[in-house]
């Protein structure tokens, strides 16, 4: 049973990772490839979002059972 928990777990955790680091890339890259960087409060506004969803995903693996 604690294998089907810990797939599930990985797989939220994937989930979160991959659109934080999808909103880093559209937050930060993208304005800066395009050549818009001054809206800086908007470009830090999706690197917290991104950030946080990465810790969010690393507080889901915690959450593994051995």
């Amino acid at each position: 049973m604690h294998t089907i928990h810990n797939a599930r777990v990985t797989l939220l955790a994937t989930a979160f990772n991959t659109f934080g680091v999808g909103a880093i890339i559209t937050g930060i890259v993208s304005p800066v490839v395009s050549g818009r960087v001054s809206d800086i409060a908007h470009i830090a506004a999706w690197a917290i979002f991104g950030c946080y969803s990465i810790a969010t995903a690393q507080i889901l693996l915690g959450r593994l059972r051995p």
